[in-house]
């Protein structure tokens, strides 16, 4: 099928290469503007911790699909692709760049590709959900691992609803969960998909400096303030990384510095799932942040693309 239009700049990655840096970069140059493909900067309130750009950093780049959720509300991929694809053809029919940005795979893929999500059984997902209440994600994580490595290998093991979506699809379609992601994927934007990235002894520095500066600008703060808006009752929003390690922090189940400790830790974790999902698409021009070059190759090859699109 041909794509039904564009051009889409996609700027992905792992968390803390410089991807948000890069995409107002990309905006400047190219009149664009930001759809966000971050799965946590969804949610109201998740600011400091998702390292969600403020309005005066934006540089006057207006940004789309941010803050859509109350953090008691649960994911939802197909809710997200609904408004991403009309946020980004809004931009297309004003005559500007979209640049999708982001580190969560699924919600790219999602909105890039032909993606049709397998339909769901409210019955299976209340009791998958009362298990995970129940007993948290730790057995449905072990089951999952059981009945599909692969999606195992590419959900953290504390994103209780993307354990049970996937337990879930297993259970109505008889075959694993990474069954419904499609093998050759057909597009649906004419689209570029540029990957930032750093060595890993760099990136887990840089990550171990992001942390810092989370809990000096106020993180712990946030997060009590969004406790009392039902952070902890969110299914997606409270095991979100730093946001979980806090909450155990209050619980008094761990000091506030092995929260800040566990945070890092989880974060890097994270980073290598997030490597392992992007390394896999082939096509994703892959760049190095610490290349003296790196503004210029990036953005070369994203004016390129809009060029002959």
């Amino acid at each position: 099928m041909t794509p039904r239009r564009g051009p889409v700049i996609a700027v992905v990655g792992p968390t803390a290469a410089g991807k948000s840096a890069l995409s107002l970069a990309l905006a400047h140059a190219l009149d664009g503007e930001v759809v966000n493909a971050d799965s946590m900067q969804l949610y109201r309130g998740m600011d400091i911790g998702t390292a969600k750009l403020t309005p005066a950093e934006r540089e006057g780049v207006p940004h789309h699909v941010l803050d859509i959720w109350d953090v008691t509300e649960p994911a939802s991929v197909a809710v997200y692709q609904e408004l991403a694809r009309a946020a980004i053809d809004d931009v297309l029919a004003r005559g500007r760049v979209p640049l999708l940005v982001g580190g969560s795979g699924l919600y790219v893929r999602a909105v890039l590709e032909e993606f049709e999500f397998p339909g769901t059984d409210p019955v299976l997902r209340a009791e998958l959900e009362a298990e995970l209440a129940a007993s948290g994600p730790a057995p449905l994580y072990a089951r999952l691992a059981v009945a599909d490595p692969v999606a195992a290998e590419r959900i953290l093991p504390t994103n209780g609803r993307r354990i049970v979506r996937a337990l879930e699809v297993i259970s109505l379609t008889g075959g694993r969960f990474t069954a419904a992601l499609p093998e050759q994927p057909r597009p649906y934007y004419d689209s570029c998909q540029l990957g930032v990235d750093l060595a890993s002894e760099p990136l887990d520095e840089r990550i171990a400096v992001r942390v810092d500066h989370m809990w000096a600008a106020g993180l712990v703060d946030e997060v009590r303030a969004l406790e009392a808006r039902g952070l902890r009752e969110g299914l997606t929003a409270g095991r979100a990384l730093g946001y979980h390690q806090v909450l155990r922090f209050f619980d008094g189940t761990c000091p506030e510095e092995a929260a800040r400790d566990e945070t890092v830790r989880a974060t890097r974790r994270f980073v290598r799932r997030q490597r392992s999902w992007f390394r896999r698409d082939p096509r994703i021009r892959w760049f190095d942040a610490a290349d003296p070059d790196f503004a210029r190759k990036t953005r070369e090859a994203a004016s390129a693309f809009v060029a002959v699109s």
